[in-house]
């Protein structure tokens, strides 16, 4: 039996990564760690490696228990694995609210534009004047010193302990959805209210995400715990496959986060 079976054809090359981290480790007795995974490739890390694996386990980081984006130490199962081994670092920066309007897109961008991938950054937080990134602590110096305004406002990154990373506030509205089939396609329509058409649409148009992945393809079959995101209409997701009606429709309970 393959594992690939068990993933999706695009999670595959991950799968391979995950695989060689894997094998590095149980080979050379050494800890491997990881960029920032999002919490799908955290899923397949914990797939792959598993929760009672004799030879060698794993933890997450990436700030605090609420994070989103974290880092994986993957070592021999004697390692103990403190927080300072994941090398992570929290940047906050202020902002005048009265002048300047920043939103996590503004943020990003500046990381983008600074030359950083996606993966060498963790959790982005803004509120009440000021802002928080989560990042490799090698990139820390690098970052105080080139990011220095974001639109028209001048900023100042200073390191802050993890004791002062804000809390992510999000509230999530649970909802029954009866539908035909699992095709991802059916799936938008039912949760954000359009026509099958507009969201066919939306997925050929490179603008619907599953576990953040652009997916193009409206046949994709939805499983348990998926994340979706349709630009402009916010965040879902799968939390349960709750069976059929004696119609042989799908139950689901499915979540919408509010924007």
């Amino acid at each position: 039996m393959s594992i690939y079976q068990h993933f999706r054809k695009h999670e595959h090359p991950f799968v391979d990564q995950v695989l060689s981290w894997k094998e590095h480790v149980e080979k050379t007795y050494t800890n491997y760690l990881t960029d920032f995974l999002d919490p799908r490739e955290q899923q397949i890390v914990r797939l792959i490696i598993g929760e009672t694996n004799e030879e060698i386990k794993f933890e997450f980081f990436g700030g605090n228990k609420q994070s989103e984006r974290q880092r994986a130490m993957i070592a021999p199962f004697y390692e103990d694995i403190s927080e300072e081994m994941f090398e992570v670092t929290l940047l906050e920066g202020t902002f005048e609210e009265k002048f300047n309007q920043l939103a996590h897109r503004d943020i990003l961008g500046a990381l983008m534009s600074s030359g950083i991938e996606r993966k060498k950054s963790g959790d982005i937080h803004v509120g009440q004047g000021k802002f928080q990134m989560i990042i490799t602590q090698e990139l820390a110096t690098y970052l105080k010193m080139n990011i220095t305004k974001i639109n028209r406002a001048s900023i100042q990154l200073i390191e802050k302990p993890f004791s002062a990373l804000m809390e992510k506030e999000e509230q999530w509205q649970k909802s029954t959805q009866i539908v035909s089939s699992l095709r991802l396609d059916v799936i938008v329509k039912e949760i954000y209210r359009m026509s099958r058409k507009d969201a066919v649409q939306y997925i050929k148009g490179n603008k619907v995400k599953v576990n953040f992945t652009d997916i193009d393809d409206p046949s994709l079959q939805v499983i348990a715990d998926d994340l979706i995101s349709v630009r402009g209409y916010g965040r879902s997701k799968i939390v349960e496959i709750n069976g059929k009606t004696r119609k042989n429709k799908m139950i689901l309970t499915t979540a919408r986060l509010k924007l």
